[in-house]
């Protein structure tokens, strides 16, 4: 081992600033030795790589191995290049430009199939001679079950980008190299399809390689996603030249070559198809060319047996069937699904970097409150939006500035009233001059209602407003104009109000907290959330739209779900609503294994959630009935999440998606003791 390392000094001249070489040596040292993390002196590895060391122990990999396997049969090289022809062809581009930058740098850019084993590679003469010795070449299986830790190999393990330096590698012979590789997902239906990876000696390691070749597994997944595209449309051609003519009532799905579902079309009035398994990329039956029409006919679900298949041909190859499915005899099954209407899409704000935003969901009071506020953003009228705490009242405000007048290219500025102090609340919202009060900056500082002119001007939780500025809210409503603080100047304003609130304003005017005639004016058209809890029906739709949108963030495939797991989603009370799912989505991601998410992989509080014929939860006495207000219901939000959190304050204010200080101030204002601390 000692020699070893004297070795890696010698070769790359310098001691590593990034991981200390020597100390790492010894811990794997230490690993070998007593084969179990715990008894090892492994504190200084990182622990993506020691998890990766159990594997390849598990596995049972010979850690003194000298070099990785190599297929030398041309016969099945030629096979998996070919299998992956598409894969290389669009990484052909970036690897044109990247690989003169190489020429002197001691770098090798490999791309992998899904499995490691190297399809191509390019980079300096002498770092490819010196890969030979590894069988880091063409045929090379990388994999991490047959040569442990390496960038490659963990990266396919993982899903993620992986950095592997030097000494974390688990075999010795590969500890004087460096490498970076990051996971590249078919944009279709996010499954791993290869890898691309920069190795060489670890004297070409920066922290940045990760992100370098992160961009270069982006670029691939692009091409991807337009040749796909191409293919989707082509093979739809292809079905119209082919002649055939399906009748009036009968589906229509198209096929990939290997099974997916590229088109579908369902006549109206026909609902008796299941759309789940009609989803855009999803593979409903495993396909190759070689099967004939009877096997695919034979693969294909009892429900969705074809009457006719044409096979497609693109560039005279088989690349798909299109499939006419019959409609189903009688009428409709009870419990089918009706019509669904689309996703509410709400685009980029003007100028605004960040993707389109969906609103999802079916339940008939989620629909008539995007109805209601598609209307009021036309009107240009004043907006009140009440509900719960993650409910997804910011999504409303976003659909209204996305339907007024300018649609949506004027501005979007935001203010949370609970989140200023009542000194600069006037400043905040009207602006001051120079010199106005204590603190102000030299050149004075146009407000949030100036700032807002020509769009929209969007007040978070606007009952924490101090009852002392809301007459010159009012004002500012009223004749819209402001005045900034230590200034008579009348600048006039075009604003549309949206305010937010998680309380009942109405109960505050009769508690004489907020003002009946600015509640008025600010409440023109009034907009109801529904909790998550208030929309069932809505849970597994927005429990897989939060899990790929996850997936996609993160790079890897979606979760599935088993139907014990999503019929504890269905029975959990949501305390969080929205934005609670949203964060268990990201949990799952982190925490399930294997991809599969069973009810045992969920917090405490949703496996045990009750179905909903079981009896509720007990509460206290004074909350068996439903709530009266929006207040009731915010406190009993509150409670739930205290007995679904185990009284954490911490995890209760995340999953209600507010602060610590602004739940010590509900708790106190609602009289709710804190009996878990």
């Amino acid at each position: 081992m000692t020699d070893l390392l004297t070795g890696f000094h010698t070769r790359t001249g310098m001691f590593d600033d990034w991981l200390d070489q020597r100390a790492t040596m010894r811990a794997w040292e230490d690993f070998l030795t007593f084969r179990d993390p715990a008894r090892s002196q492994t504190s200084g590895v990182r622990r993506e790589i020691l998890e990766s060391w159990s594997r390849s122990l598990a596995s049972g990999i010979d850690a003194t191995s000298e070099l990785a396997p190599l297929d030398e049969t041309e016969e099945r090289l030629e096979d998996a290049r070919a299998k992956n022809a598409e894969l290389r062809a669009v990484a052909q581009r970036p690897f044109a430009k990247i690989g003169p930058l190489l020429a002197e740098a001691n770098a090798l850019l490999i791309l992998t199939d899904a499995e490691g084993t190297v399809l191509d590679q390019i980079g300096d003469a002498r770092t490819r001679e010196a890969a030979r010795g590894i069988h880091l070449v063409r045929g090379g299986k990388w994999d991490e079950a047959v040569i442990g830790t390496n960038g490659i190999g963990t990266a396919i393990r993982t899903g993620r980008p992986t950095v592997v330096h030097a000494s974390e590698h688990f075999c010795k012979g590969i500890k004087t190299w460096t490498c970076a590789a990051a996971p590249i997902h078919d944009p279709v239906d996010g499954r791993l399809v290869g890898v691309v990876d920069l190795s060489g000696p670890p004297s070409i390691f920066r922290p940045h390689n990760v992100a370098m070749i992160s961009a270069v597994a982006r670029e691939i997944e692009s091409g991807l996603a337009e040749r796909q595209d191409m293919c989707r449309t082509r093979l739809l051609e292809a079905f119209l030249d082919s002649g055939s003519a399906p009748g009036k009532g009968d589906a229509v799905v198209i096929l990939d070559r290997i099974g997916r579902v590229m088109y579908h079309r369902t006549p109206a009035g026909r609902p008796g198809h299941v759309a789940a398994d009609l989803t855009l990329g999803r593979q409903l039956i495993p396909l190759s060319g070689t099967m004939s029409d009877h096997e695919i006919a034979r693969a294909m679900p009892p429900h969705l047996q074809p009457t006719g298949i044409s096979r497609l041909l693109l560039d005279g190859a088989f690349s798909g069937p299109a499939l006419v499915l019959p409609p189903r005899d009688g009428a409709p099954r009870r419990g089918a699904e009706a019509p669904k209407s689309p996703p509410v899409r709400i685009p980029p704000r003007s100028g605004a970097e960040g993707d389109e935003l969906l609103m999802i969901g079916q339940a008939p009071r989620f629909l008539e409150a995007v109805d209601l506020a598609r209307r009021a953003a036309a009107a240009g009228a004043s907006v009140l939006i009440q509900g719960e705490t993650g409910a997804g009242k910011e999504l409303f405000a976003r659909l209204v500035h996305a339907g007024a007048r300018h649609k949506g290219r004027g501005p979007f500025v935001t203010v949370n009233c609970g989140a200023i102090s009542a000194d600069l609340f006037g400043s905040e919202l009207f602006g001051h001059v120079a010199g106005a009060f204590t603190g102000a900056t030299r050149d004075g500082k146009p407000g949030k209602f100036e700032q807002a002119d020509g769009g929209v001007l969007c007040l978070d939780e606007i009952g924490e407003m101090p009852l002392a500025l809301q007459p010159y809210l009012l004002r500012v409503l009223e004749q819209r104009a402001v005045y900034r603080i230590g200034c008579s100047r009348r600048r006039q304003v075009d604003v549309q109000l949206v305010a937010m609130t998680n309380r009942d304003l109405g109960q505050e005017v009769e508690a004489g907290r907020f003002r009946r005639d600015l509640y008025y004016r600010i409440g023109t058209v009034m907009i109801d959330v529904p909790a998550l809890r208030e929309r069932p029906s809505d849970i597994p739709a927005l429990a897989d739209h939060f899990n790929r949108q996850v997936a996609e963030r993160l790079g890897r495939a979606p979760l599935r779900l088993s139907d014990e797991a999503v019929e504890r989603l269905e029975a959990y009370h949501w305390p969080g609503n929205v934005r609670e799912m949203r964060n268990l989505m990201e949990r799952l991601h982190l925490t399930a294994g294997q991809g599969m998410v069973g009810a045992s992989d969920l917090p405490p509080a949703l496996r045990h959630a009750a179905p909903a014929t079981a009896e509720p939860l007990p509460e206290p006495a004074a909350e068996e009935d439903s709530p009266a207000s929006l207040t009731d219901m915010e406190a009993r939000a509150i409670r739930r999440a205290l007995v679904a959190e185990d009284g954490n304050l911490t995890r209760v204010a995340a999953v209600l998606g507010i602060s610590r200080p602004t739940l010590y101030r509900k708790l106190k204002a609602y009289g709710i003791r804190r009996t878990f601390e």
